[in-house]
């Protein structure tokens, strides 16, 4: 997946999706994100189409330059797509 110039706010979304799905097959990093975040299992289902969640998603996954890099070969993408998706999203 390449992403385009400018990331639009939809195309963040869907790549924090991914980064969210991630997670979600990885146990240790899963747990350690509702630990750091406080959500919890419902927080995961209910909030997902939250923009704040999904930036909160995308930061937890760039402060883990292992796991930032596991999730972009996973997802084949470069490290600055996931950098330019979180500009896309709420406080950044």
């Amino acid at each position: 997946m390449t992403m385009p110039a400018k990331v639009t706010s939809k195309t963040a979304e869907i790549l924090a999706l991914k980064g969210l799905a991630f997670l979600a097959n990885s146990d240790g990093p899963l747990d350690r994100f509702m630990a750091l975040s406080g959500a919890g299992a419902d927080d995961l289902r209910d909030r997902a189409g939250e923009p704040e969640f999904l930036a909160a998603v995308m930061d937890f996954l760039m402060s883990d330059e292992d796991l930032l890099m596991a999730f972009c070969d996973e997802a084949s993408i470069d490290p600055r797509d996931v950098q330019m998706a979180r500009m896309a999203l709420p406080g950044a």
